[in-house]
């Protein structure tokens, strides 16, 4: 019978950390949006999950709540993606601001 043995150090933090993060530190994405951008993005952001949320309180038709869900949605996105400073979007088209200095 073959058994391998391993440090009960190693046991511990086996399959909890799939990214290889050492010390359970959180591996946060590059920013790669402008401090401006950032500000908007947050701004409009919250402007569109309280213009959804009020018109969701008056909705009457199924359309306008699937449109006012969308709305909320996407400021939720806006909001996340300016808090966060990262845009997935960005990130796969390989697009970086010239402001921040890194070349695309």
């Amino acid at each position: 019978m073959n058994v391998t043995t391993q440090s009960p150090s190693r046991l511990s933090t086996e399959g909890r950390h799939p990214q290889g993060s050492p010390h359970g530190r959180i591996h946060l994405p590059s920013v790669n949006i402008t401090p401006v951008e950032r500000a908007c993005r947050v701004a409009l952001g919250l402007a569109a999950i309280i213009a959804g949320a009020f018109l969701l309180t008056s909705a009457i038709s199924v359309i306008a709540v699937v449109l006012e869900i969308l709305l909320v949605g996407a400021g939720l996105d806006l909001a996340i993606t300016g808090a966060l400073g990262h845009c997935p979007l960005y990130a796969k088209l390989g697009h970086v601001p010239k402001s921040l200095g890194r070349s695309s």
